[in-house]
């Protein structure tokens, strides 16, 4: 038994010597294959965001290699303190490379210590990693040793600027910290800001040093200036001194607009509460994380060990930072060598200079660009050097901290979820709280009301006063300027989107006359000394080579007056210009031709066309003429007499009607006429013309070639119709050249007189006039737009531009209103069927009479001796054959009837007349 207790006891011996031989050859072989790498963080020990990114920095490494236990390298971290000092960040690096021989360092926290940190690595081939310094002024370095774990401040820029032009902006003031940080975003916001037509007036620089004097010196030059938006990019601690300032003296009320950049907006929460909320209503561009349930784990994890201290994002990229840094270093494989010397140690050398070189470094930065991964902060990926962000959030302030309001992305610009398609058409933000706790939308321009107002020059007229009229107040002498020109400026204010506050300034001199002409005037404002002029100021092009035009806010072009004259003369024979000679040859030739034809068919059985020759002659005459005015006394008996009087009264009656038409028309009409036509009949006659005093107009004629001794100023309508009036041959003119409204005005004063027959120059009409450059020429047009489309246009024409002669009519709509009224003197054209009518029934009346003459009296055609003489004599004597001897008159009337004994009775009725 003995034996067997010796024999047990060994064997367990045995196993146990073998398990702890190897447990501590798998403890020696895990401790040899683990290497060591030396990395340097450079930190401004004690600061709250420093001592963050430190803790953050651990907890990486413990999460890192806990998770991986088999990888063969450990990063051992040696802290370099930058002393919150450029020259220390320096130093500290320095001091890690050369006694630590660091492969790596994550850090410095700004941008300044970076650039010069930058420069150390560079030299020595260590990777600078950092995980807070954002200006973009770091890339102009190019070093391949530095990596950006952030966002470069200047991939922001773009969704600053979608914002702008969301909510119709024109001009924004960057309000920026004067240091490396601040400056490095300018040149990407002014470009991002030109792109969208977007002004930048001016700048509000503060130093990181700044007093509380100096804030608000800066601050109170902001509230007296019209832009109300404003772009803050600095630093937390000198974001939270201005906005405190900016609230004690107003400019967080109602109008203004704040836009916070990343560098303020990422550490809304670990602001003091107080602070954010003096910043109630202020957006901002944050970076966006992605949900995830190891960034909620790590989150609760932060909570329970450092209750007191928020974490935001730049804790987050230190935890990737260290993380994509000990990926690397493991790619990388156990560094077998240090750093080589470049210099003498003996040598009297600087220390950058005597710096050494590491060997690893290239390793190192070939690993460090290919690693990828899905971090904290989302996914982690290295694109030429820096992270490259597709999203960020905007966000409200309001309460405590941000409220999200909606998104910016890369590919669809501002929209209110990240589900939503580009391009969809419902509201790209959420509901926003602007400054002054109010839902609309500042209009981001105004005129300070504690400020300066505009200082509006505008000219003084003696004539056409319809358009601008200036007149001193007899007991305060104060300016007041009425007129078209000053109504619609008026009227085109209370349609801009703001208010504008103005004083006008009359162009005049001490003694109150006119200062000098238009282009004088518009000089001035030129250099500044006025901010707009406003009046009767025509845009033209070289004008516009110093100055800012608005939209035209009147009709355009440059019209040509001149006298009208009636053509009809007026005489004593003024009846006989109705007709045509023609026409009355016509017509006193068929009077006696239908007088002789009737009296040819009549006389024979009429005894009111018998008797003595002169007796017959007169009764001719008289019987024709008095057909035109009431029925003759005469009586006709036969048929073709009756037949051709009938046609011959219808022909009188349409010429007559005719006639007294025509003569109602020349005694009653004009027929005007344009003394000139053209221009260039003007300029071929060499005639003096007249012009506008003070007027580009006079320019426009010399250049088209009118001599000066030919061009005669006016000042007033009525100066220019008395030289109109005048005429040439008196010191007057034969023309006026002036611009559409002033002939506007002039014609509904004379237009009986006058008309406009041509427009020369097509110039564009009165525009409002602003420095270059103005954020006021955009709007205000707009504003003329709106006032152009609207009734008030019309009104305001109606009353300034009412004719003074209530019967001349609009010469824009209606250019001639008394057109030359002529008439067409009637011809023989016109008449000549009804006269061809009367011709023809003549001659059938004429053959028929006298057909049956030669068949009544053939016994004496038959005569050889005297037959005309016998058929003559035979024609003027009575016929006693005709049926209208027959005719008898009743003694109860005076109706002629039948009788059987036409012989007995006709003596009686019809008497022989010897």
């Amino acid at each position: 038994m003995k034996g067997n207790k010796n024999i047990v006891f060994f064997f367990f011996f045995l196993v146990l010597f073998v398990f702890v031989f190897v447990l501590s050859a798998a403890v020696s072989r895990g401790q040899r294959t683990t290497a060591a790498v030396n990395v340097g963080i450079v930190a401004d020990v004690g600061t709250t965001f420093s001592d963050m990114s430190l803790f953050c920095i651990n907890m990486s490494l413990s999460d890192f290699y806990s998770s991986r236990p088999g990888f063969q390298t450990r990063l051992v971290v040696n802290v370099g303190d930058s002393k919150d000092d450029v020259i220390g960040a320096a130093a500290a690096a320095l001091e890690l490379i050369k006694n630590k021989e660091v492969k790596a360092i994550l850090g410095p926290w700004t941008s300044m210590q970076a650039h010069f940190v930058i420069e150390i690595g560079r030299k020595s081939q260590v990777p600078i990693i950092s995980f807070s310094a954002t200006s973009p002024l770091l890339t102009s370095i190019r070093s391949p040793y530095f990596f950006r774990a952030t966002y470069e401040d200047s991939s922001q820029v773009e969704a600053i600027s979608e914002i702008i032009k969301l909510f119709g902006w024109r001009e924004v003031v960057p309000v920026y910290v004067d240091n490396t940080f601040g400056e490095g975003i300018i040149p990407h916001l002014t470009d991002a800001l030109q792109g969208i037509n977007v002004r930048i007036p001016y700048r509000t620089v503060i130093s990181p040093n700044a007093t509380d004097d100096e804030i608000f010196r800066e601050l109170y030059k902001m509230m007296t200036l019209p832009t109300r938006v404003f772009i803050v990019h600095m630093y937390p601690s000198l974001a939270s001194r201005v906005f405190v300032k900016a609230k004690e003296i107003g400019l967080m009320k109602k109008g203004y607009t704040w836009i916070l950049t990343t560098g303020v907006a990422d550490v809304l929460s670990t602001l003091n509460r107080k602070v954010v909320r003096m910043m109630r209503g202020v957006l901002g561009v944050r970076t966006y994380i992605p949900r995830s349930k190891e960034l909620e784990r790590f989150r609760a994890r932060w909570s329970k060990r450092f209750p007191i201290t928020d974490l935001n994002i730049y804790g987050l990229w230190a935890y990737d930072a260290a993380t994509a840094l000990a990926m690397a270093v493991e790619e990388a494989g156990t560094p077998n060598s240090g750093f080589s010397k470049t210099t003498d140690a003996r040598q009297n050398t600087s220390e950058l200079k005597a710096l050494g070189v590491s060997r690893y470094g290239p390793k190192l930065l070939q690993t460090l660009s290919r690693v990828q991964f899905k971090g904290l902060s989302g996914d982690f990926r290295f694109i030429n050097g820096h992270l490259q962000p597709s999203v960020f959030e905007i966000v409200n302030v309001i309460g405590s901290g941000g409220k999200r309001v909606g998104f910016w992305t890369k590919e669809g610009g501002i929209v209110k979820k990240l589900e939503q398609k580009p391009g969809s058409t419902s509201s790209f933000l959420g509901p926003i709280t602007w400054p002054g706790d109010t839902t609309f939308v500042p209009k981001g321009w105004e005129i300070p009301t504690n400020g300066r107002k505009l200082q509006i020059v505008v000219p003084k007229r003696t004539g056409f006063t319809e358009l601008v009229k200036v007149k001193r107040d007899p007991i305060t002498n104060a300016p007041e300027v009425t007129g078209f020109c000053i109504d619609f400026f008026e009227a085109v204010t209370r349609a801009m989107p703001y208010d504008v506050s103005y004083d006008l300034i009359p162009f005049e001199t001490p003694d109150g006359k006119s200062a000098g002409d238009y282009n004088e005037m518009v000089r001035q404002v030129y250099l500044k000394k006025f901010d707009a002029a406003v009046g009767d100021t025509t845009i033209l092009a070289n004008r516009s080579l110093y100055v800012d035009f608005t939209l035209p806010y009147t009709k355009s072009g440059v019209g040509l007056i001149v006298p009208m004259k009636d053509r009809v003369k007026r005489s004593s024979v003024i009846f006989l210009t109705p007709l045509t000679w023609k026409l009355w040859v016509t017509s006193l030739s068929s009077f006696f031709a239908i007088g002789f034809v009737v009296w040819v068919l009549e006389h024979r059985v009429n005894p009111d066309f018998r008797g003595p020759a002169n007796y017959q002659a007169s009764t001719i005459l008289w019987f024709t003429f008095s057909t035109m005015v009431f029925a003759p006394r005469e009586r006709v008996f036969t048929f073709w007499s009756r037949v051709v009087v009938i046609t011959w009264y219808f022909v009188v009656l349409v010429l007559t009607q005719s006639y007294t038409a025509s003569l109602a028309s020349v005694l009653m009409s004009q027929q005007l006429h344009p003394t000139e036509t053209s221009m260039k009949n003007l300029l071929g006659k060499g005639e003096p013309v007249a012009y506008p005093q003070a007027s580009f107009v006079y320019g426009k004629l010399k250049e088209s070639g009118f001599s000066e001794s030919n061009l005669k100023p006016f000042g007033s309508a009525e100066e220019c119709e008395g030289l109109l009036r005048a005429g040439p041959r008196n010191g007057g003119v034969s023309a006026a050249f002036m611009e559409i409204p002033y002939m506007r005005l002039f014609l509904g004063q004379y237009c009986h007189k006058y008309k406009m027959v041509e427009q020369p120059f097509n110039v564009d009409g009165f525009g409002f006039v602003f420095p270059i450059g103005s954020p006021l020429v955009a709007d205000v047009s707009r504003a003329i737009l709106k006032v152009a489309e609207s009734s008030k246009a019309a009104e305001l024409e109606r009353a300034w531009f009412k004719n003074k002669d209530e019967s001349c009519p609009d010469p824009v709509t209606d250019p001639d209103p008394h057109p030359s009224e002529s008439f067409r003197r009637l011809g023989l054209d016109s008449f000549w069927f009804l006269f061809a009518g009367a011709a023809f029934v003549c001659l059938v009346a004429l053959s028929k009479f006298f057909v049956c003459f030669l068949m009544e009296n053939q016994e004496i055609l038959k005569q050889k001796d005297s037959r005309l003489r016998n058929l003559w004599n035979r024609f003027h004597k009575r016929d006693e054959n005709s049926y209208i001897g027959g005719v008898e008159k009743c003694q109860c009337s005076s109706t002629l009837t039948w009788s059987r004994k036409p012989a007995e009775n006709r003596r009686q009725i019809f008497p022989e007349i010897v």
